[in-house]
């Protein structure tokens, strides 16, 4: 497996994480409700994904959905997350916290980085909702964080890109840009030479079709019927894999 290049998979179930480390991912980002972006995992799920994983895993620090502005309450359990994280074995967190000017807010995820000490930190995508990127870079910088996970502030990393090498030529290796979003195959040898970057991330899911015999269509249970309400996304190790091919033959 190349060392040059990094691939990190966004895993929402316990299964994704086995079949993210088959495919050949250097690490994982344990989340739950990937359809919210990604929250902070059961205690169980991250307790088991570093016991039975041999691979890094990062667990994100996120309590709930929505904006990064968190109330003090949210915040007491974002620590407490963390020292869990870090006495199950994690080898790192994910997370981020903004004012409500959309600066990054300084004095709490250092708060969270001293708590987090000796695991990496990765300032997520609450990075791509800032006011001023290049502001925020030097912040996160300064704080203490290894990297920061970027689309370039579009919804895709590959719409982005642009933006992604600016901010990988701004950073000039003082912390690691990382494209994830919309991240495949089909778009990562381009994306990183168009970048320069060492980092991506992706989901590489496929649909699980439910194995549910009678079905209630009438029904969303989060009351969203965009999301399939009887389909599980899971990572699939083949997509995983042809991402690492690419990856190993640049």
């Amino acid at each position: 497996m190349s060392t040059n290049y990094i691939l990190e998979v966004c895993a929402g179930l316990l299964q994704s994480v086995l079949e993210a480390e088959k495919g050949g991912a250097n690490r994982v980002e344990l989340c739950a409700a990937l359809y919210e972006g990604g929250t902070t995992p059961s205690a169980a799920t991250v307790e088991l994904a570093c016991k039975m994983a041999s691979i890094p895993v990062y667990v994100i620090i996120r309590p709930r959905g929505g904006d990064f502005l968190y109330s003090d309450l949210e915040f007491e359990i974002m620590k407490r997350d963390i020292l869990y994280a870090k006495a199950a074995g994690a080898k790192g967190i994910v997370t981020g916290l903004l004012k409500a000017n959309s600066t990054v807010d300084i004095e709490r995820t250092s708060i969270l980085v001293e708590m987090a000490y000796p695991m990496d930190v990765t300032f997520h995508r609450a990075f791509d909702m800032v006011k001023n990127p290049l502001d925020a870079l030097e912040d996160i910088i300064k704080v203490g964080c290894r990297r920061i996970l970027t689309s370039g502030g579009h919804n895709k990393a590959f719409d982005g890109k642009q933006n992604i090498a600016a901010l990988a030529r701004w950073a000039a290796g003082r912390i690691s840009i990382m494209a994830g979003s919309g991240v495949n195959a089909g778009n990562v040898k381009q994306l990183i030479g168009e970048t320069g970057i060492s980092e991506v991330h992706t989901s590489g899911k496929a649909r699980l079709a439910s194995g549910m015999q009678f079905k209630n269509m009438a029904i969303a249970m989060g009351g969203i019927p965009q999301i399939p309400e009887y389909d599980i996304d899971i990572t699939d190790a083949g997509a995983i894999r042809d991402i690492r091919k690419i990856l190993d033959s640049l």
